[in-house]
């Protein structure tokens, strides 16, 4: 799946940055969550400029690629900061599935 892929690309360039010990994302009723370890001499820089690391590492994985990303800070634990952090697919059709659908991509005005 390439929703996998992406997901892979973005813990690895998230795990590159200097602050980051480690990171992991957790699936909890089907919602995705993003675990991130922080330098605890670094927890500060993290604070003002965590969610500005996360938004240049999910462009990265994203390049070239039809989604969009979604991130919410939801909570901190000494230098735990956990992030709801989900990646979203195109809601409409992006090919023919041969069915003869009424909303079918070959039927749309350009």
């Amino acid at each position: 799946m390439e929703l996998e892929q992406i997901w892979d690309v973005f813990l690895e360039e998230l795990d590159k940055n200097d602050l980051v010990f480690n990171c992991f994302r957790k699936h909890v009723a089907g919602i995705p969550f993003l675990y991130v370890e922080v330098d605890p001499t670094h927890i500060d820089g993290w604070e003002g400029k965590g969610i500005s690391f996360i938004g240049v590492c999910s462009k990265v994985a994203m390049h070239r690629k039809k989604v969009t990303v979604e991130t919410h800070f939801v909570r901190r634990d000494k230098s735990l900061f956990v992030y709801r952090h989900r990646f979203y697919v195109p809601q409409e059709k992006m090919f023919c599935c041969g069915n003869l659908c009424d909303d079918c991509i070959r039927l749309r005005v350009k």
